[in-house]
């Protein structure tokens, strides 16, 4: 997780004055972990910081903050009932278009309670020495901070998505995708197909659709750690799609379709010269045939593959070897 200024910036020139609610500390069980937020307005909200009691009781008193910064502290249990059990403290920061304007840097590093921990704590404004330490490691050796409340100061790095994935056809499949998976913030997702009408009017801010009359003249241009999804409307363009992506590299590649049609591919892909190594690194069929057909089974089976740890941790390896 990381400070999702994007989001920010979005909510601000949409409703005006918003406040940012993260959670800063956890002592014991929690709902959600540190860096975890959500965004609220007057007549709305955004994210989220693990709901229930908590969640509630935030919002609420959100909407009537007039201060800059609130720093606060719940017991879970004895405070609002809930059975995680665990202290939680909240920081929430009222923003505007200026006070957004200001926000700038890899790393977001402010004061959310001058005198926090009054030992530590020097002269009110200056850094900290070990909010100084943090942020040079991140400056001069480009390590990313994780979220953390250090003497008083809250550090966030700036969201980053940490995945590139390609999503090659926007029918119903590709729709329903989309849906699943562009919600999650660790997803930077480039949906691709052949003209602009066959994708919706609107979509998630962290999609970018591309049109693109000859697609496979595209898989040269992504990342070569991204993630591809191939699922167009025709086959001629998918296996076209998989043999630029053996020519180019990928992370991970998926082909939608049946045990036959992988079958005619694979013999295919070696007729354009492709070793069966090479080929076995794509991925057909994709999800997980017992849910079923419909567009949205398909998309929870694939998206449940994308996402399970194992193959992650897999993947990880792979990347390190």
């Amino acid at each position: 997780m990381g400070f999702d200024l994007e989001a920010l910036r979005e909510a601000v020139k949409t409703h005006g004055k918003v406040v940012r609610v993260v959670i800063a500390r956890i002592k014991g069980s929690s709902p959600r972990e540190v860096g975890a937020a959500m965004l609220v307005w007057k007549d709305g909200q955004s994210g989220t910081i693990g709901g229930g009691t908590l969640e509630f009781q935030a919002t609420e008193v959100a909407r009537s903050q007039t201060e800059p910064v609130r720093l606060t502290r719940h017991a879970l249990g004895p405070d609002l009932g809930q059975c995680c059990g665990g202290v939680v403290s909240l920081v929430s920061e009222l923003y505007d278009a200026a006070s957004v304007a200001r926000l700038t840097g890899e790393v977001v590093a402010r004061a959310v309670a001058p005198g926090f921990d009054k030992e530590k704590q020097p002269e009110s404004g200056a850094q900290p020495l070990a909010v100084r330490r943090i942020l040079a490691r991140a400056r001069n050796q480009g390590v990313r901070p994780a979220p953390q409340l250090v003497d008083g100061w809250l550090i966030e790095p700036v969201h980053k998505p940490a995945r590139d994935l390609w999503i090659w056809g926007a029918g119903h499949v590709g729709r329903a995708l989309v849906e699943v998976l562009s919600p999650l913030p660790d997803l930077a997702i480039t949906w691709v197909d052949t003209s602009p009408e066959r994708f919706p009017e609107t979509v998630h801010n962290g999609v970018t659709i591309v049109p693109a009359a000859k697609p496979g003249e595209l898989a040269g241009h992504a990342p070569t750690d991204a993630e591809h999804l191939v699922l167009t409307y025709s086959h001629t363009l998918d296996l076209e799609l998989c043999n630029r992506l053996l020519l180019h590299d990928f992370r991970f590649a998926g082909l939608i379709g049946s045990a036959t049609k992988w079958a005619r591919f694979r013999s295919r892909l070696a007729a354009l010269g492709h070793s069966p190594e090479q080929i076995n690194r794509i991925t057909c069929p994709i999800g997980e045939p017992g849910l079923g057909k419909h567009p949205q089974m398909i998309a929870v089976g694939v998206a449940s593959q994308l996402l399970r740890p194992a193959r992650q941790n897999d993947l990880k390896k792979d990347l390190s070897a």
